[in-house]
């Protein structure tokens, strides 16, 4: 356990702004979460958890302390065909994929290079291409902050939805995610039915087809949509995909003829939200030291000097201009501190 004070936290979070925590205290160690937290206690709050930090803005300095999760480690249960795979927390998402992929194991090829750590996943229900972790997940081992124990939690406990879980909707932070179980099989069918995939593999006969190939493709894909948070800070998608009940469907298809739909169960219908941000003629559009990405509507960047509360006010801009358009409001994907 490393313990800093007055920590600058540009460099801990993808969008890169500038920002400062009284306490920063890194986790390498399950063990070290207790004194960790009573070192932490002092202001009285419950501290911010906080992974890759690639789901977060930032928008003042922290008063309250910021626990870093910095655990490692891979472990594996193999059942013929099928394998559990446990990761912990800090180790990086896209390269436990990578690894997974590498070694024949197939369920979450689709979501490749979605950044962050692997214990930030449950509590976004990460997504991509079809596939969410909620498809695969066997158990997430939580440290209950308020109870002082470590327990295991099902898919059902985790409540999951739409990029939302227990998680994310517990405002308290009262649960340090310290591993997450995944349910992977080398005979899994191969999921490509979503966004450009199928015509990435357009040259690969479907039976010929294989998880590094999916990989590979998602890669190519989001390279071409998404930029690197090493070039210039983002945190991915900053607003959830719109959700809407059937009921909407026709005046939407007799105001908007063009407008993307994709059926997410009997009643509900997704509109991509990249989609209704730039038909507001927002796409690219910078303000200050902020704005959209060029390539891609649904994400907010720092092209170098933003703060926190800049870039809060642009997207609450966005939000306000989609909604003055279609009528409903885009809900954030990102959490805001």
């Amino acid at each position: 356990m490393k313990i800093y004070f007055d920590h600058p936290l540009d460099s801990h979070t993808t969008f890169g702004v500038a920002a400062r925590a009284a306490q920063f205290i890194r986790i390498e160690d399950v063990v070290d979460i207790p004194a960790a937290l009573e070192i932490a206690g002092g202001s009285g709050k419950a501290p911010y958890i906080l992974g890759g930090g690639s789901n977060v803005l930032i928008t003042e300095d922290l008063a309250d302390a910021v626990l870093s999760i910095g655990l490692r480690g891979i472990e594996t249960e193999e059942h013929g065909d099928e394998v559990i795979v446990t990761a912990a927390a800090g180790e990086n998402w896209h390269e436990l994929v990578e690894v997974c992929v590498e070694r024949g194991w197939g369920g979450i090829e689709n979501l490749a290079l979605i950044p962050g750590s692997v214990g930030a996943a449950p509590v976004q229900n990460i997504g991509a291409y079809g596939v969410e972790l909620a498809d695969v997940l066997e158990r997430v081992e939580v440290y209950d902050i308020n109870r002082g124990e470590s327990y295991s939690m099902t898919p059902a406990e985790c409540y999951f939805s739409y990029r939302d879980s227990i998680f994310k909707q517990d405002r308290s932070q009262s649960r340090i995610i310290t591993s997450v179980s995944l349910r992977l099989s080398r005979t899994a069918a191969l999921n490509t039915s979503y966004g450009a995939i199928e015509q990435e593999l357009a040259a690969i006969p479907a039976d010929k087809r294989s998880f590094r190939d999916v990989f590979e493709a998602v890669i190519r894909i989001r390279r071409s949509k998404l930029p690197d948070p090493k070039v210039i800070g983002n945190a991915g998608s900053f607003f959830k995909n719109q959700i809407v009940h059937e009921s909407l469907l026709e005046s939407l298809r007799q105001d908007y003829p063009d407008i993307p739909l994709w059926q997410v169960d009997e009643d509900m219908y997704k509109i991509p939200a990249g989609w209704l941000i730039e038909y507001c003629g927002l796409k690219g559009l910078r303000r200050g030291n902020t704005g959209t990405y060029e390539k891609q509507a649904l994400v907010l960047v720092n092209h170098g000097g933003a703060t926190g509360e800049e870039i809060w006010q642009f997207a609450q801009y966005v939000r306000r201009t989609v909604k003055k358009e279609f009528g409903f409001q885009l809900a954030w994907e990102v959490n805001v501190w």
